[in-house]
């Protein structure tokens, strides 16, 4: 149902004074023919569709969760904080295939961060129907910036007065700007100039209810006009429940492109329709159709059968599907369910449930809460329950309430606020191997269609959920291998101070090879190493562990620096030959204060002295680990003064896309500089912290300090 733009008291859904007359007026001023204003609540990551024009409430309701993640315009623009232009579906499907196969239509889109004070408000969308200019105009760009920018400043401001302006449980369709407004005489006429043709008419609303129809239109339909009004024609004729009357009336609102198609009624006569459509609505003419039928068993037929599946329901699993592909742990799983099928399905519960040894194990959940899984996280796989039944058999099972729940079992006591549920086991490989489980805050009435859609739902959710536990085991695995194969603890060294810290890469990577060590040689003598094994699987954190291990040993047995990367190296080529290995190895003579250096490709030390800024030691060059077989490693000694600090780290600490290493060791030698006098333990922590990829790190880091105390 329709909203008109009004001023009321804010709130979540509430209309917002400024923001929707500012959406309107931006999608009349710029020709658009749809609009939408996404909020990024404070301390969160998923941008929430506040209010729309022109999309109707089905379909906005797919697209009303965003996380900023997501391969999609909106949350692009937030993320790069700048205007995202796609001129039409070939620039969308290059840049955002996700989109393109859930919406395959054809428009333009534009999508402008609102920001404003420092902060990020949210974004907003406009689509225009083909053809569009390639560019946007001066013109459009103009209302664009203007308009997030008063935006902007209106949410700044609300927040500043404690009345921040926030989207609610669901958009508002808000009315769009019409040209004129007509009076009774006209719509006299118009009907009048209707009943004249010789061919059908009826007027759809963008939701696609009937809101006018002609007696010509209803006489070929063989409907009564009252049975329409108000209603979707597929809902109401069966012969009409076919997919492809909604794919085209979806076609038509989203492109604002004649679609017309051809049908067969069940009286055998075949109709013509034609949608003609805009921000207000849509016209259809219904018409007999003259041409020439196609050959016998070239015709499709369109009337309903069992395998008829609801287009809204179709577009929910591609979208769906199209995003799960993406999803690379157990709760990125969880995370687009709940954002992307409970909301569309008004689902006010989910769980994720799979069989662990004999028993229940809660792996995700969301609006269930701590008693849910308190109670079925460890539960028996054989109890009682509708849960374990459903599982155990594989086959779904639907409780439109709590009473057709107890006829099933008496004896169930109630361990949530739920009042229906679907119970869908996931299965792989022909086996159920857990379940997902929908609660619904009120009783419900599942049809036929809905529990079609629903198991179906189950069928990529299993995949994508059977995908992510290999992947959280494997990752799991790697990293206890790993760890495994690191210091769990460094030696306690006289009159020196070491600190280290490593970090893995962000989940969604792939494990890492650096490693670090710090070996006691004698009373006064210890060795330093850090490298970094090429490659990120297990692999390469086991080829590290091999390689730590060789070092160990040389460098104890009294080994040179140069000599204990000659060593290795041989043993790295005999191992693994396809696989390279940078290394930094140090010898610290803590009587003398001096440190004799020999590199394998690895990057440059940094040297702090008291007095002095922190400069990289160049070292003369060697080549990576398992390269040569008689490969030279030369050395270099340097002082090692009371004070001064030694950090040793690898590339995950200063890479990042489009900076140059050499700046990049830049910036970490004047982190070092400005803060070489605070505490060790300190000091390790602020300069991994202060990287810019620490939050979504493409490779592990790893950093060790030595300190020669005063």
């Amino acid at each position: 149902m329709q909203e008109q733009t009004t001023t009321a008291p804010t709130g979540p859904g509430r209309p917002a004074p400024g923001l929707d007359e500012l959406l309107t007026a931006t999608v009349a001023g710029t020709k658009a023919h749809m609009g939408a204003l996404y909020l990024l609540p404070p301390d969160e990551r998923v941008l929430l569709m506040s209010a729309v024009v022109g999309i109707p409430a089905p379909i906005a309701n797919q697209w009303a969760r965003i996380r900023l993640e997501d391969p999609v315009p909106a949350a692009a623009a937030v993320r790069e904080r700048r205007l995202v232009w796609l001129a039409g579906p070939e620039d969308v499907a290059r840049r955002f295939p996700g989109v393109a196969l859930s919406l395959p239509y054809h428009f333009s889109v534009a999508a402008m961060p609102v920001h404003a004070g420092g902060v990020d408000w949210g974004a907003l969308v406009l689509l225009w129907p083909e053809p569009h200019p390639a560019e946007l105009t001066p013109h459009e760009l103009e209302v664009l910036e203007g308009s997030t920018r008063r935006m902007g400043t209106l949410l700044r401001r609300a927040a500043d007065h404690g009345e921040p302006l926030l989207p609610g449980s669901r958009p508002r369709i808000l009315t769009p700007r019409r040209a004129r407004h007509g009076d009774p005489a006209d719509a006299l006429a118009a009907f009048d100039y209707l009943n004249r043709l010789p061919w059908g008419a009826c007027a759809m609303d963008m939701e696609g209810r009937v809101t006018f129809i002609t007696p010509q239109a209803a006489a070929l339909l063989e409907v009564e006009p009252a049975d329409l009004l108000c209603m979707r024609p597929w809902e109401v004729l069966p012969w009409m429940g076919d997919p492809v009357f909604e794919d085209h009336y979806r076609e038509a609102v989203l492109s604002h492109q004649p679609t017309s198609f051809t049908a067969r009624h069940p009286s055998g006569r075949r109709l013509s329709f034609e949608f003609h459509s805009d921000q207000t609505g849509i016209s259809v003419r219904i018409a007999p159709d003259l041409t020439a039928p196609p050959p016998a068993g070239e015709e499709r037929s369109h009337t309903a059968d069992s395998r008829t599946l609801r287009a809204d329901a179709l577009y929910n699993m591609v979208h769906l599907a199209a995003n799960l592909t993406r999803a690379v742990t157990v709760q990125d799983v969880t995370d687009l369910v709940a954002d992307q099928v409970m909301s569309v399905c008004d689902i006010q519960a989910l769980a994720l449930v799979i069989a662990e040894n004999g028993r229940l194990r809660v792996v995700g959940e969301r609006g269930y809460g701590p008693g849910f899984v308190d109670r079925y996280d460890g539960l028996p796989i054989d109890a009682p329950t509708g849960t374990c039944d459903a599982l155990r058999s594989g086959d779904p099972e639907f409780y439109g309430n709590w009473e057709e729940y107890k006829q099933n079992y008496p004896d169930a006591v109630r361990y949530d606020d739920m009042s229906a549920w679907a119970l869908l086991p996931l299965i792989t490989s022909g086996r159920p191997f857990g379940l997902c489980l929908f609660g619904y805050d009120r009783p419900h009435i599942f049809s036929p269609d809905e529990r079609a859609t629903l198991t179906s739902l189950a069928g990529l959710i299993g995949q994508a959920l059977e995908r992510a536990r290999l992947y959280d085991v494997k990752h799991q695995l790697a990293e206890c291998l790993q760890a495994s194969l690191l210091p769990s603890e460094l030696p306690v060294v006289d009159d020196l101070e070491v600190a280290a810290h490593y970090l893995p890469a962000t989940r969604g990577m792939d494990i890492g090879g650096d490693f670090y060590d710090l070996i006691r040689l004698d009373d006064t003598t210890v060795a330093a190493v850090i490298g970094d094994v090429q490659g990120h699987d297990m692999t390469a954190a086991a080829l590290m562990g091999q390689v730590r291990t060789a070092i160990h040993a040389h460098a104890t047995a009294g080994a040179s620096p140069g000599e204990v990367l000659a060593h290795t190296n041989l043993l790295l080529i005999d191992l693994a030959p396809e696989l390279f290995t940078s290394c930094l190895y140090v010898t610290l003579d803590l009587k003398r204060r001096r440190a004799t250096l020999a590199s394998a490709g690895h990057l440059p030390p940094l040297l702090h002295t008291p007095g002095s800024v922190a400069r990289s030691v160049d070292l003369p060059p060697g080549l990576l680990l398992g390269l040569e077989p008689d490969a030279d490693y030369p050395t270099r000694e340097i002082p090692f003064p009371t004070g001064s600090v030694l950090a040793l780290y690898t590339d995950g600490l200063i890479e990042e896309p489009g900076v140059d290493l050499d700046q990049g060791i830049a910036d970490l030698a004047a982190h070092l500089t400005r803060a070489a006098d605070l505490p060790l333990h300190i000091l390790v922590q602020l300069l991994i912290d202060q990287a810019e990829s620490v939050d979504h790190r493409t490779d592990d880091i790893a950093l060790l300090l030595l300190k020669s105390p005063p």
